[in-house]
């Protein structure tokens, strides 16, 4: 049996007719998803471990988002790797019910200073809530004649290659070698893979500068071991009021702001980017959740995926920039 004529371009206005539905379709269940999510618990994974101020704060917004959510929001620990196993870890579930609270590292740092990762930071981590940025901090150890950042410099260019420093890594690193290049002294890095013994070191006097948390050089300079020489985030910190930050120091190019926030997976549909990350901000925006906080040397600063991403892109081109004058990549 023959095929009417008219067959063919039935079958044409049938398919365009079903490319038509799935198109309007397409978008209507995209939306859907998104006001249902959640529908079971939600895990949000840090890269740093118990305790730390990064844990105290995603544990904190855990609480808060569960109470929005009406679904438990549980936090998971995956520390090492510089958040790579924490990436892996939200990668690996398959219904998308994984977040991970991190640093901008991610992002920023990781692709300059790894020829690859098993994660593509264009794709597979998306930014999609800012929250706060953790306060960082230089000091020196007060076994040297050293009370202001300038003195600092002074020293070390008094007596290139006598001095030395040490750091955390991810942003402290970059902090230091900054001010290197800003300041054009010659210290020597001296590497930890545990960090515990710096500190050590520093009390002793062995160890002249120590970039890291402000939270962890706070003790240092209590007990007079050390003596704060600036700030490198935009904003004095209320933990220590009276340290400048790195421009009022004379140093603008050293201004870094360790910003933290949420993260979700790929092809995250953007109603729920923006539904998250409204949710974030009421959050970020309640004094008691900042006063909370505060003790781990955190500030709040909420914003919309935008805002997290041009944040993060701004810190990426700033350690791109120290890593080219750089003779090698920081130990």
């Amino acid at each position: 049996m023959r095929p009417s004529r008219l067959a063919a371009p039935l079958l044409i206005s049938l398919l365009i007719l079903a490319i038509l539905i799935a198109a309007v379709a397409l978008p209507a269940a995209a939306q859907a998803q998104s006001s249902a999510w959640p529908n079971r618990t939600v895990r949000v994974i840090t890269p740093l471990g118990p305790g730390s101020g990064m844990d105290i704060a995603a544990r904190t917004f855990a609480e808060r988002l569960s109470q929005r959510w009406g679904q438990p929001v549980v936090v998971e620990n995956r520390q090492g790797a510089d958040g790579i196993l924490a990436v892996q870890a939200m990668m690996a579930d398959r219904d998308n019910h994984s977040l991970l609270f991190s640093f901008a590292g991610l992002i920023s740092i990781n692709p300059l200073i790894n020829d690859k990762l098993p994660y593509d930071p264009a794709r597979d981590v998306v930014p999609v809530a800012a929250a706060l940025d953790s306060t960082l901090a230089v000091v020196a150890t007060a076994s040297i004649n050293a009370s202001t950042l300038q003195e600092f410099v002074a020293l070390a260019r008094a007596e290139p290659g006598k001095l030395n420093w040490a750091a955390t890594t991810g942003l402290p690193l970059y902090v230091v070698a900054a001010l290197q290049k800003s300041a054009n002294i010659d210290i020597t890095q001296i590497a930890y893979r545990d960090f515990a013994p710096a500190f050590q070191d520093f009390a002793g006097g062995r160890v002249h500068l120590l970039a890291t948390g402000i939270t962890l050089l706070l003790p240092q300079v209590a007990s007079g071991r050390g003596r704060f020489l600036m700030i490198p985030n935009r904003d004095r910190s209320p933990l220590a009021p009276d340290v400048p930050t790195a421009r009022e120091a004379g140093f603008p190019d050293l201004t870094f702001d360790a910003t933290n926030g949420f993260y979700g997976w790929r092809d995250m549909p953007e109603e729920l980017k923006n539904k998250i990350a409204a949710d974030v901000r009421a959050i970020a925006s309640d004094p008691a959740v900042a006063e909370r906080l505060k003790a781990t040397g955190a500030v709040m600063r909420p914003g919309t995926p935008a805002d997290f991403a041009a944040a993060i892109e701004e810190q990426r081109k700033k350690v791109a920039a120290v890593m080219q004058t750089m003779t090698a990549k920081p130990k």
